[in-house]
């Protein structure tokens, strides 16, 4: 069997592996479907993530630096690549009681023929019907934050909403807009392709923000208005600054981007000054929720799940374009690494692989 790795920054390869065998509070999954993430697998798999020699200090809330006995937040050679998995379960261990052999599955994991995952008290190891969409549920890592970005910013019916960037959660966070009832949408990419899925969304306006002032142009569409929420996830700082001219005056910009340090050129003055903009940096998985205790990750992972499984969100034109498990290596560095214009989310497909169920 073999999986997906990262052997060098920017270098993916198909790597042999063996299954031990699963304990009795597992289940073991052959897959049939999976995708990576575009955005903070990549800076992982580009050697550019804080993480590799820094690490969040949870007592103090603070990034700190690694000591030199420590090891390394990342370490390549056999760096697992992938984040959403579908598949079937052929296994179980014997305290397993909420799974069968049989079972459809979506859960978190590398990109690999077979997963072992805890199936005692796991919340994200989602059941899914045999004709549910498996494009669908692996996108059930970005509805997350595309939900908390629309809650954060505390997205209502007859908003002025605009979404810069539309990588999957910002097209997502598009749908959702569109569906709350908001007045006017607006979908900012410098990519044509994924203008036209906005505007198939829903999307009243996409601009392209090279070709255009963005904020300029969000202004002229809502009469000089501007936006009542700006959902930002691409981390560039012309966005940014876009956004804070875009914005109308009280407006909040949720911030669900997880950009690299800025370079010089981000004005905190002129337009953010005066129009009195919030910035509410927005991410699913901080705990506690701001509407703790009767929001946290759990229930918004539910809520995204039921979305995406009774068809609420369609998520179907997001996994593009989707290859054989056997040309995922070259496939990861082109689409994901090398040309993203091409790609919103990668599907890889693995019908016809098949792991093998025994262990060692």
């Amino acid at each position: 069997m073999k999986k997906l790795v990262a052997a060098a920054p920017r270098s993916a390869a198909l790597k042999e592996y063996e299954d031990r065998c699963i304990t009795s509070r597992e289940v073991k999954v052959n897959v049939e479907f999976a995708s990576p993430k575009h955005g903070t697998e990549l800076a992982d798999f580009r050697g550019t993530t804080p993480f590799i020699n820094g690490k969040f200090d949870e007592e103090w809330r603070v990034f700190t630096e690694r000591t030199s006995e420590e090891p390394r937040g990342i370490e390549f050679g056999d760096l697992p690549l992938g984040n959403m998995f579908v598949g079937t379960i052929v296994e179980k261990g014997e305290d397993v009681t909420d799974y069968e052999v049989g079972d459809r599955v979506c859960s978190y994991g590398p990109i690999k023929e077979t997963q072992i995952v805890s199936g005692v008290d796991n919340y994200k190891l989602r059941k899914m019907s045999a004709d549910a969409s498996a494009k669908n549920a692996v996108c059930y890592d970005p509805a997350q934050f595309a939900l908390s970005g629309i809650r954060d910013g505390n997205v209502r019916p007859g908003d002025r909403v605009v979404v810069i960037g539309l990588g999957a959660i910002g097209l997502i966070a598009l749908q959702l807009a569109v569906k709350i009832g908001a007045s006017v949408v607006i979908g900012i990419d410098p990519i044509e392709k994924r203008r036209v899925i906005a505007k198939k969304y829903g999307a009243h306006h996409t601009f392209d923000s090279i070709s255009c002032d963005a904020g300029m142009e969000i202004k002229r569409v809502t009469g000089k208005k501007g936006a009542d929420v700006i959902i930002e996830t691409s981390g560039s700082v012309h966005a940014l600054q876009s956004a804070l001219k875009g914005l109308a005056y009280g407006g909040t910009i949720a911030y669900v981007a997880f950009p690299k340090p800025f370079p010089e050129g981000l004005w905190l003055g002129q337009e953010a000054h005066y129009n009195y903009g919030k910035i509410v940096f927005s991410r699913a998985c901080s705990e506690p929720n701001p509407e703790y205790p009767r929001w946290d990750r759990h229930r918004i992972e539910d809520v995204v799940w039921e979305m995406l499984m009774n068809g609420y969100l369609d998520c179907e034109d997001l996994i593009d374009p989707v290859i054989p498990f056997e040309e995922s290596a070259e496939g990861f560095c082109h689409y994901v690494d090398q040309h993203p214009e091409e790609s919103i989310k990668l599907g890889i497909n693995f019908r016809g692989t098949g792991g093998n169920t025994s262990c060692y």
